[in-house]
């Protein structure tokens, strides 16, 4: 209906391509001296969501690359309902950066959104490849931006990690082609090697376990509108090229329920409140990727729909913390709490964020999960429905409760602080109505899923269970507070994973060096007694007044040359 609306309004659909949007919006940015920043950081999105809600179903763009044909937009359900989504983000990520001065931020935002997008709408993997890599590239900066040591160190770490990405995508697309013949990426069927590689170029996007741990070093480390962004695209681009790709594929969801575990128990000893979220992050994408292996009609909508509710909620956090950050400098819960009674406004809007994320009825997340848990138990995963059923009492504890107590309402660090500037708190409130909205009324949601939707959220039983889960969690966290049981804020850096490429390879680089000095210099030692016993009477000729060391004459050296060659000859003809 809405769509329906604005085609009416607006008239003919423009047809432009979505990131080509975002890359003109860049490029005025970057050398328009006429508009102001703010006038299109807001009119770029708003442009971008006109056009894509008044495009033709059936609207296709296709161009030569390398002789085959690369099609730049592929519009269906899918590709349209996280276009709507990413310039929805767009938009309110934009709302909280406006007072960011810094130009090139911006650009590197836009163009960073417009490569989301264009990973979005292609349907092969030349194009895929080509976004894949423009979003590694356009998001480090945003990382690179604090200009901090750690900043620049967690922005090389996460190219590297993203190049590579890049580079297996390219390798499984290369033996793909050669095998099929074809370009497409829709509906890989995992039989080959080609295919493992893509799903592992995909899984490290996605943040599979093992390959997760650039996410909680690198967004931590951006600036406070720079993780607000950061926290929307990456990873769910990753989740939409698994939905095109692998639905139904049954390691996913043994992979998804390990995502969902491992986070929080990171996520509980994480004294840095935005690494808290990153990780969050991590046990909200393996719920994900759950419904994506389960690959039934319900589960894909509840997949999809949580993805999209993930993008509002956790923006929604993530902008919270960095209004906290940007107010008052510090983001470690030991050195934070208190702040309610000086930013009620943001403790409000973060409290809406705990209560989507942590699945509260009328509240988002409530009407994404509880349709993957139900598909799980559907289906006969009684096993995995336990894991994420602990999974979600987990995230009530570390994100639903931590981050709102220990940034407002824990001991009172006597900070001097205030609520942000209008534009964040009006991208703050306006992520909490979307939250409020769609947990109030999901059919608005449901109606943009690509299957149809037959889940009714609001039972008693799912009502009911769900409270009960919360109210059972909420019980322990206090008591474990009360007990003075509860791991304490340390101030402190907590690493998985990312001790291997951060500590392991330095510790053992720096030791194969000294193991590779005292080797040679023993060798050396030995060449030298071996030389002076064996070697003497070649040295001997070697001397002032040796063989080798007289002046000889141009006659004799021309014979030897002659020689040599001629030996060559023979062994030429004789032997070749």
């Amino acid at each position: 209906m809405i769509i329906d609306f604005a085609s009416y309004i607006i008239g003919s659909p423009w047809n432009l391509p979505p990131a080509l949007v975002f890359y003109v919006g860049a490029a005025f940015l970057l050398f328009s001296k006429y508009l102001p920043a703010p006038l299109i950081l807001i009119a770029t999105p708003t442009v971008g969501l006109i056009n894509l809600i008044t495009m033709e179903n059936s609207a296709r763009l296709n161009t030569e690359l390398l002789s085959y044909s690369v099609e730049l937009i592929y519009i269906d359900e899918l590709s349209f309902l996280f276009g709507i989504l990413f310039h929805i983000a767009a938009l309110f990520s934009a709302i909280y950066a406006l007072k960011i001065t810094d130009t090139r931020q911006h650009v590197s935002a836009f163009i960073y959104v417009g490569s989301a997008l264009g990973a979005v709408f292609s349907a092969d993997l030349l194009s895929l490849f080509i976004f894949w890599e423009l979003l590694a590239i356009s998001s480090a900066y945003l990382i690179w931006v604090q200009g901090t040591r750690k900043a620049n160190q967690a922005a090389l770490r996460y190219l590297f990690v993203h190049v590579i990405s890049g580079l297996i995508l390219l390798a499984g697309a290369i033996l793909h082609i050669h095998k099929t013949g074809s370009i497409g990426f829709i509906d890989i069927d995992l039989t080959g090697t080609a295919k493992w590689l893509i799903l592992l170029a995909f899984g490290i996007k996605c943040g599979f376990p093992i390959l997760h741990s650039w996410l909680p070093d690198s967004y931590p480390q951006a600036s406070p509108t720079g993780t607000v962004f950061l926290s929307a695209f990456t990873t769910k681009v990753a989740i939409y090229v698994l939905a095109r790709a692998f639905v139904g594929t049954e390691v996913l969801i043994y992979i998804g329920a390990a995502m969902t575990m491992f986070p929080i128990f990171y996520a509980v000893i994480e004294n840095d409140l935005r690494r808290v979220l990153a990780y969050s992050m991590i046990n909200q994408l393996g719920f994900m990727v759950v419904g994506i292996g389960l690959g039934t009609a319900m589960a894909m909508n509840g997949a999809i729909s949580h993805a999209f509710n993930d993008v509002v909620f956790k923006g929604l956090l993530f902008m919270s913390m960095g209004a906290v950050l940007h107010t008052t400098g510090r983001i470690n819960g030991s050195d934070l709490g208190g702040l309610y009674r000086k930013m009620p406004m943001t403790t409000s809007l973060c409290i809406i964020g705990a209560a989507s994320i942590s699945a509260f009825p009328l509240f988002s997340g409530f009407v994404s999960k509880s349709m993957i848990l139900t598909a799980a138990l559907d289906e006969g995963y009684v096993a995995i429905w336990f894991l994420l059923l602990f999974a979600s009492a987990g995230v009530f504890h570390h994100a639903g409760i931590k981050i709102p107590y220990f940034a407002f309402f824990a001991h009172d660090a006597g900070l001097d602080a205030k609520d942000p500037s209008w534009n964040m708190l009006l991208a703050m409130t306006f992520a909490a109505v979307i939250c409020i909205v769609n947990g109030c009324y999901p059919y608005l949601l449901y109606s943009l899923l690509p299957y149809p939707v037959d889940y009714r959220p609001y039972e008693w039983s799912h009502v009911v269970s769900q409270l009960q889960l919360l109210l059972f969690s909420a019980l322990a966290f206090a008591w474990l507070i009360r007990s003075g049981t509860y791991p304490p804020e340390l101030r402190s850096v907590n690493l998985d994973v990312d001790w291997i490429y951060r500590r392991g390879i330095k510790s053992f680089g720096s030791n194969a060096l000294l193991v590779f000095d005292r080797t040679t210099r023993h060798l050396m030692f030995i060449f030298r007694i071996v030389a002076d016993h064996r070697l003497n009477p070649l040295v001997h000729h070697l001397k002032q007044h040796g063989v080798f060391a007289r002046t000889w004459s141009i006659s004799f050296t021309v014979l030897c040359i002659i020689t040599l060659l001629l030996a060559y000859l023979v062994h030429f003809f004789l032997y070749t």
